[in-house]
C-alpha cells in the first residue's frame, strides 16, 4: 500500500487541485482580458458556443444523463492551456499575427470557467430540479461575486496584509489563505478549486505577486503530480474499452468543432486559411480541467463510464493536439481559400508574449 489510509491520498490529491487553480488565478492576464475588446470576446464566445454546445449535445445523445451531460459540455468545450502554450512555444508561432486571437480565446475560456464550475457545483450535488438548484445556484454565485469584488477592490489591503520580507512566512500565508478560502467556497455550493483560483486572482496582483508566483511552483509540481497520479489510480484500464467507441465519436466532433471555430475567429479578426488552421490545431488539446470535472464526476457518483471515457479522450487529444499544430499546414490547404496566399488578410505579425498562466498547469484547461 503506498499509504496506509486511501483518504490521506485523496486529500493530498485535493490540495494538488486547489494548488493548480490557485497558481492558474495568480497567471489570469487581467490586462489582457481589459484591453482585449471586442474582437477577443466574439473569438472566444464563439470557440465556446461551438465547442461546449457541441459537447452538451454529444452528452445527451449518449443518454448517459442529464447531470453527466454537464460535464462533458465541460470536457468537450475548454482546451488545455499549459499544453497551447507549450505548442505555440514549439512551433515558433509567438510572433504570429493568429497568436494573440489564441490566447484571447484562452482567458475568455478562464472567464466561463470559473461561472460554468459555480452552476456546475449544485447540480453535482444532487439537485434534482431546476426549482431545488436555484437556491443553491444564488448562494453559489453571490459567493463568487464576493470573492470577485474581493478580487477587484481589496487587492491593496491584501497585499498589505500578506506582504513579509520572509519567504517561509509568505508561503505559510498564501497557502493558508487558498485553504481557507477554498473550504469556505465549498461550503457555498462553490468549487474548492474556484475559491482558490480567485484568491490566487486576488494576490496575483499585489506587489508580492511576483515572489508568490516563484514559490508556489514547486508546490504546484509536487501536489498537482499527487493529483494526476490518484486520478490514475482511480481508473480501471478495463473499463476504457467499454467506451471506445464515444472517446473516438467526440474526437471526431472536437475535430470539426475546432474547425469551425478556428474558421470563425480568422474571420472575425481578418485572417486567411493558414491563420485559421494555426487557431484550430493550437487550441485542440484538452487536458487537466477535463481530468478535474473527471474527479468531480467521481466524487459526485455520476456514471461509472464518465471518469474512463474523459481519460480515454484526454489522452488522445493532449497527444493529437500538438501532432497536428505542428502539421497545420495540411488543414490550411482542405479549408475554404486554401489555394491563396498563406495568412492572407492578416495583420503584419508583431511581438506576442505567452500567457503568464501558461505554468498555470501541467497539461489543461
Amino acid at each position: 500500500m503506498l499509504v496506509a489510509d486511501p483518504h490521506d491520498l485523496e486529500m493530498l490529491s485535493l490540495l494538488g487541485l486547489v494548488l493548480l487553480l490557485f497558481s492558474l488565478g495568480l497567471e489570469f492576464p487581467v490586462d489582457d482580458l481589459k484591453a482585449g475588446g471586442r474582437r477577443m470576446a466574439l473569438a472566444g464566445g464563439a470557440y465556446l458556443t461551438l465547442n461546449v454546445g457541441a459537447g452538451l449535445g454529444f452528452g445527451f445523445a449518449l443518454g448517459w444523463g442529464t447531470s453527466e451531460a454537464l460535464v462533458l459540455a465541460g470536457v468537450l468545450g475548454i482546451s488545455s492551456s499549459a499544453i497551447v502554450t507549450k505548442v505555440l512555444v514549439d512551433t515558433g508561432r509567438l510572433g504570429n499575427p493568429e497568436t494573440k486571437p489564441i490566447l484571447g480565446i484562452i482567458v475568455v475560456e478562464d472567464v466561463f470557467l470559473a461561472l460554468y464550475l459555480a452552476a456546475l457545483q449544485p447540480v453535482l450535488s444532487g439537485a434534482d430540479s431546476l426549482a431545488a438548484a436555484a437556491p443553491a445556484a444564488g448562494k453559489a454565485f453571490g459567493f463568487l461575486l464576493l470573492l470577485a469584488a474581493a478580487a477587484r477592490w481589496g487587492t491593496r489591503i491584501t497585499g498589505r496584509l500578506i506582504a513579509t520580507r520572509d519567504s517561509e512566512l509568505l508561503v505559510i500565508s498564501f497557502l493558508g489563505a487558498a485553504v481557507l478560502v477554498a473550504g469556505i467556497s465549498e461550503w457555498f455550493g462553490v468549487a474548492d478549486a474556484i475559491g482558490a483560483f480567485m484568491v490566487g486572482l486576488m494576490l496575483g496582483g499585489t506587489s508580492s505577486g511576483g515572489r508568490i508566483r516563484k514559490l508556489v511552483h514547486p508546490l504546484r509540481d509536487a501536489f498537482g503530480a499527487l493529483f494526476f497520479f490518484a486520478f490514475g489510480l482511480s481508473i480501471d484500464p478495463g473499463d476504457l474499452p467499454g467506451v471506445v467507441g464515444p472517446v473516438l465519436l467526440a474526437v471526431a466532433l472536437t475535430l470539426v468543432m475546432n474547425v469551425l471555430a478556428g474558421l470563425v475567429a480568422a474571420r472575425i479578426h481578418g485572417f486567411g486559411p493558414e491563420p485559421a488552421a494555426n487557431i484550430a490545431t493550437a487550441l485542440l488539446a484538452r487536458g487537466e480541467f477535463a481530468l478535474i470535472l473527471a474527479t468531480m464526476a467521481a466524487g459526485a457518483g455520476l456514471d461509472e463510464r464518465l471518469p474512463p471515457f474523459i481519460a480515454g479522450y484526454v489522452l488522445i487529444l493532449a497527444v493529437l493536439g500538438p501532432l497536428a499544430a505542428g502539421r497545420a499546414g495540411l488543414p490550411a490547404r482542405l479549408l475554404p481559400g486554401g489555394g491563396a496566399r498563406p495568412g492572407g488578410g492578416g495583420p503584419a505579425p508583431a511581438a506576442v508574449s505567452p500567457p503568464a498562466r501558461s505554468a498555470a498547469a501541467p497539461g489543461r484547461r
